[in-house]
C-alpha cells in the first residue's frame, strides 16, 4: 500500500531538474528503449513532454517518482484512451507503494478526463513491472516478439491494457 507521506500531484515546470535527475538515475536496459542519457542532456520538458502530462510522487518532500499519461495518438478515434508512456521510481522509494500509487492516480485521472481504457507497453524482460501491471488489472493484449533490440538482445514488446469502466 502507498505510504502516508507519499503525495501524488501533477508536475509543475519547477519539477524539471528533479525529474530529469530521477530519469537519469533510474535509466536501465530493463525498461528503457533509448540509450542511456549522456551530456549535454536534453530538456526533460519540451513540446511533446509537458508538465501537465506527468504525475509526480513526492515522498518526504522530495520527488521520488513519475508517470507520464497521454492520449496514445492525436486521432479522435482514440480520444477515449490514455496511455502510460513512462514510469520511474527512485531506488530509495522502491517497495513503498509509489509505483502502485502512481498507477492508481493515473487511472483516476484518465477516468476524470473521460477515458474508458488505459494502455501501456512494457518490455518482456521487465518481470517486476509486468507483475505490478497485472496486479492492477492490466492484461496482455498483444506481444510483438523480438520487437526491440536492446544491448544486443532482442526483447519482446508487450502491449497491456485495461478497462476503466469497472
Amino acid at each position: 500500500m502507498i505510504v502516508p507521506e507519499t503525495q501524488i500531484r501533477i508536475a509543475e515546470p519547477g519539477d524539471e531538474d528533479a525529474l530529469a535527475a530521477l530519469d537519469r538515475a533510474t535509466w536501465s536496459p530493463v525498461h528503457a528503449v533509448l540509450p542511456a542519457p549522456t551530456e549535454p542532456y536534453e530538456p526533460f520538458f519540451d513540446d511533446r513532454h509537458r508538465p501537465g502530462d506527468y504525475l509526480v510522487a513526492v515522498v518526504d518532500g522530495a520527488v521520488a517518482g513519475y508517470l507520464r499519461l497521454v492520449p496514445p495518438t492525436p486521432l479522435a478515434a482514440t480520444a477515449h484512451v490514455r496511455q502510460i508512456q513512462g514510469l520511474a521510481v527512485a531506488e530509495s522509494a522502491r517497495g513503498r507503494g509509489v509505483a502502485r500509487g502512481l498507477l492508481r492516480a493515473a487511472m483516476e485521472r484518465a477516468r476524470a478526463e473521460g477515458a474508458r481504457r488505459i494502455t501501456l507497453r512494457v518490455l518482456g524482460h521487465n518481470a517486476p513491472a509486468r507483475a505490478l501491471y497485472a496486479a492492477e488489472g492490466f492484461a496482455v493484449e498483444g506481444v510483438l516478439p523480438g520487437e526491440m533490440l536492446i544491448e544486443g538482445e532482442y526483447v519482446d514488446d508487450i502491449l497491456m491494457g485495461r478497462s476503466l469502466l469497472a
